[in-house]
């Protein structure tokens, strides 16, 4: 028998969230939550949605598990805020980790973490709580991802990497090996850390500039 589960959240993580847990895993979500201020409907994805208030009462943690769908919105601030309150209600966290992921670190993964497919986490790794890679990762070998961090797709962590609570890698950004990305870093998309990042730091790498020339004075395209 599958396991009741309510999701934090009404947002297309949210439904992401319903999808690969409903499909992948032994848990059945049963139903959603938000915050009273952004509580305007009734039903989601097809299930109740109620206030975060009065989650506890109809779905008790002692027969219901717990997941927040949430983003790096505030640096991941906001997803530990409803991490940490949910734990505080006494729910068991769900981690969703994809069967399409190739996970080779013996499990060493923590509660409400979010893995899809196409990750590869190497042996030795230690992901903490509350930690998202989105789709097509790389994480290398004796690296420590620590809790609260949001990586993007097709991110390359190198190996022996320490990334720090509440940091924000964007897509197709590289890590080197050895280095530690300090605590609520933001690594923006293409960016290539060749160093140590200390707390708060933001690397942002030049956007792509249109050619004055218009494609159709193209020759051979």
């Amino acid at each position: 028998m599958k396991k009741n589960l309510i999701i934090f959240g009404n947002s297309e993580i949210a439904e992401l969230a319903k999808f690969y847990f409903d499909r992948h895993t032994d848990y059945a979500v049963t139903g959603f939550c938000v915050d009273p201020a952004f509580l305007q409907e009734d039903v989601f994805c097809g299930l109740p949605i109620i206030s975060f208030e009065e989650v506890h009462k109809i779905y008790p943690p002692a027969n219901h598990s717990f997941f927040v769908a949430l983003s790096y919105t505030k640096l991941n601030e906001l997803r530990r805020e409803k991490f940490e309150a949910a734990k505080a209600l006494g729910y068991e966290l769900a981690s969703y980790v994809s069967p399409h992921a190739i996970i080779l670190n013996d499990g060493r993964i923590g509660e409400n973490c979010f893995i899809l497919e196409d990750n590869t986490v190497q042996p030795f790794v230690t992901i903490g709580d509350n930690v998202t890679l989105w789709s097509g990762n790389h994480i290398g070998h004796h690296s420590t991802i620590k809790s609260h961090n949001f990586i993007s797709s097709h991110v390359v962590v190198s190996g022996g990497v320490t990334i720090e609570e509440q940091c924000f890698l964007g897509v197709n950004s590289t890590l080197r090996d050895g280095i530690t990305i300090g605590e609520k870093s933001v690594i923006g998309a293409g960016a290539v850390i060749l160093g140590n990042v200390d707390p708060h730091g933001v690397y942002i790498t030049n956007k792509t500039e249109r050619s004055r020339l218009p494609s159709s004075k193209l020759r051979g395209i």
